[in-house]
């Protein structure tokens, strides 16, 4: 069987392409957002599985769902997917989508990861360095988690800078232990 990311690549690349063709990728963001919310929600993943459901039944259903938060080229990809059996794998596409939206506008999302909150000149002193580093604009998601004892944890794509007083303990731990 194929992985998913083979199935969805066309789909996330044709959103894309059309989002671009259009100058709406942020529209395109919202609509692939919604799409993933209602797929993920498990009564609506019973009624995509659902025999009974038409396609076209399907669809309309989706559309109504979205009301007018669906452009008519939004409704063309919920058609098409709902007709190729992908609208479940709408969450994926709207991943895949996502990062050739970051990677188009130059934007590289950036994890931290604190032991407590972080002020507003903490955040933009972080998001300033890792601008300067990346040379690209940057997207920063804080997630707070006290284990952490002090410091932080980044995430930039692949690498990793752990400036917790807790990934210090464990150091210390490895060099006390050899």
């Amino acid at each position: 069987m194929l992985e998913k990311t083979t199935i969805v690549r066309p789909y996330a690349e044709a959103a894309f392409s059309q989002a671009l063709e259009e100058g709406k990728l942020s529209e395109w963001s919202t609509m692939l957002n919604l799409l993933s919310v209602i797929v993920r929600d498990s009564d609506m993943q019973r009624v995509i599985a659902s025999p009974k459901i038409s396609a076209d039944e399907l669809y309309q259903f989706i559309v109504d769902i979205c009301e007018n938060k669906l452009t008519q080229s939004g409704k063309n990809f919920v058609k098409i997917c709902v007709d190729a059996g992908r609208i479940g794998l709408a969450s994926e596409i709207s991943v895949l989508f996502e990062q050739k939206r970051s990677a188009a506008e130059d934007i590289s999302e950036v994890d931290v990861i604190t032991a407590y909150p972080l002020n507003e000149n903490q955040i933009k002193k972080i998001s300033e360095s890792l601008s300067k580093r990346t040379g690209n604009k940057i997207d920063i998601n804080i997630e707070e988690n006290k284990d952490l004892i002090g410091g932080v944890i980044i995430r930039v794509g692949d690498s990793v800078v752990d400036a917790s007083l807790r990934g210090r303990l464990e150091e210390l731990n490895n060099v006390i232990a050899q």
